[in-house]
């Protein structure tokens, strides 16, 4: 199984995390931040991953070392589940529309944590969450991961639809660079040899 537990403390947020790649898309999700635990819990259903979080952070404050953290939180469980990455996909992508929102994402699980942020808001803010936090934690989970990350909004005129295509597009683009290809027979799938 494809597994990883992750603590990490700060003096800002204190994170326990437990995923599962290979899951059914199972979650129990408590961030402190209802908006993102929405986003969290669509993300493994359509990832099919298993998530367990617990987030006590300083949302006296704000929402933003919530979410940041738990970008990298989660970046470190993948990176770790993944280990070498022998015999993954490697690549995904996914066009998820969501009512008038329409958001691609591109991945690549290549060692090099980049984002190319493309999401126009609408809005400042869902409910008590800033919506510029998006790019936030997916900037966090990508340096963490390892992961290239291209996400670019087609349409989209509400800041919720815009924000939920894109949680469960990337859970849909990562459901398939994170699965096991069976024709790479175990193989690190570049010609590097490693995925660094």
């Amino acid at each position: 199984m494809r597994t990883a537990q992750i603590s990490r403390r700060t003096s800002e947020t204190d994170i326990e995390l437990s995923i599962s790649l290979d899951g059914t898309g199972k979650y129990d999700v408590k961030s402190g931040a209802g908006f993102l635990d929405h986003m969290l819990e669509l993300f493994c259903r359509h990832g099919g991953f298993d998530l367990t979080l617990r987030c006590e952070g300083d949302t006296h404050i704000d929402l933003h070392h919530t979410t940041e953290d738990i970008g990298i939180a989660l970046g470190e469980g993948f990176r770790q589940a993944l280990g070498d990455k022998a015999g993954i996909t490697r690549y995904g992508s996914f066009l998820l529309p969501m009512d008038e929102a329409l958001v691609q994402v591109a991945l690549d699980i290549s060692g090099r944590g980049h984002l190319s942020y493309g999401l126009h808001m609408p809005t400042e803010k869902v409910g008590d969450f800033n919506t510029e936090l998006v790019e936030e934690f997916l900037s966090s989970l990508a340096r963490s991961m390892g992961l290239t990350l291209h996400v670019n909004q087609m349409a989209g005129s509400n800041a919720h639809h815009i924000i939920e295509a894109a949680f469960k597009g990337l859970g849909r683009a990562l459901r398939q660079a994170v699965a096991l290809d069976p024709r790479e027979e175990g193989r690190i799938p570049s010609t590097k040899g490693m995925l660094a």
